[in-house]
């Protein structure tokens, strides 16, 4: 998985929640930055902070790093 890949998943299971950037960046105490380099394939996420941001996003850490299919995430 490259980060570009990761970056469009986090941002197709934020906008499927309905939350902003600013929002999960506070709820994951990262900066609204960091969300948006996350989504735009710069880099990814602290190891630390992964299982946190599935959590937050509903999903699993298999599903963000590209094991399963979106279908079983989103009606």
């Amino acid at each position: 998985m490259n980060a570009a890949e990761f970056g469009k998943r986090v941002a197709e299971l934020r906008l499927a929640k309905g939350l902003t950037q600013t929002v999960l960046a506070k709820k994951l105490n990262v900066t609204t930055q960091a969300i948006s380099k996350w989504e735009r394939g710069l880099g990814f996420p602290d190891v630390l902070i992964i299982p946190q941001l599935a959590c937050e996003l509903e999903t699993t850490t298999d599903y963000l790093f590209g094991c399963t299919d979106i279908k079983s995430y989103i009606g």
